[in-house]
């Protein structure tokens, strides 16, 4: 099994028209240009806004061009820059409504299957946790305002990203199709390194950060019926052999 502590850092590589990817090395998320203006899909880690805004001005836009920034889930290498492009930017954010306490206080923590301490003698583990602290993300979990949708919304934010409900790493997980790129951003919902362990490859993500993976599996599901062709993890490379090849490589490997 190849396994990776770190991925290669990415400062908006284009992947698909129109969408752009960002990596620290932990974290991905990914920003979407539209006639309309900019979404973020996640936010990472909160120093990304300074990544963020230097983007931004390399797309010829101005920072009140980021309309809106959408949250896959509440975790704290998900949300960083998120409150801050409310407050500087005006930006909407959206979450979905099961995950709207998980980004409101820095002393909620989210539910796990396990303890992520027992994680500690994987570098991957250790290096994403190491990050964590360094860039204090549990403060970036101050988000003041927020919408929330459910399943099967279409967003009105510029890529049209439309709502898969993919529950089981946390509560209101979701992962957003946008079918006129023939894309889907999956989140934590299925990704291609486990931050915990460094595993490469299609799976969901270990019961560390996972509150319930039997439900996780279930709803690999609902990625396996989209017709993407390119799918974007929260964590790892990209996959370009379709979604539904992705679901069925993670449910045969089941959980960690």
């Amino acid at each position: 099994m190849t396994v990776a502590t770190t991925e290669a850092e990415v400062h908006g590589a284009r992947v698909a028209d129109g969408v752009r990817r960002f990596d620290d090395g932990i974290v991905n998320w990914y920003l979407l240009e539209g006639d309309d203006g900019l979404t973020a899909v996640d936010a990472g880690f909160p120093p990304a806004w300074d990544i963020l805004r230097t983007a931004i001005e390399s797309l010829d836009r101005r920072l009140a061009d980021l309309k809106a920034v959408v949250l896959t889930h509440g975790h704290i290498d998900h949300i960083g820059f998120a409150e801050r492009a409310r407050r500087e930017a005006g930006a909407t954010i959206y979450v979905h409504e099961l995950d709207a306490p998980l980004i409101t206080n820095p002393l909620r923590i989210a539910r796990s299957e396990r303890s992520p301490l027992r994680y500690l003698n994987q570098g991957a583990a250790r290096a994403l946790m190491f990050h964590a602290l360094k860039t204090g993300a549990p403060r970036a979990k101050r988000v003041q305002e927020f919408v929330t949708f459910t399943d099967g919304d279409t967003l009105p934010a510029p890529g049209s990203p439309r709502a898969v409900f993919t529950p089981g790493h946390t509560d209101g997980h979701t992962a957003f199709h946008l079918t006129e790129r023939d894309l889907v951003i999956a989140g934590d919902a299925l990704v291609t390194r486990n931050p915990y362990t460094g595993a490469i490859g299609p799976q969901i993500v270990s019961g560390a950060a996972t509150k319930d993976s039997d439900q996780a599996l279930r709803s690999l599901g609902r990625l396996e019926q989209l017709e993407a062709s390119l799918l974007l993890p929260g964590h790892g490379e990209p996959w370009t052999q379709g979604a539904g090849e992705a679901a069925r490589q993670a449910r045969a490997r089941g959980s960690s």
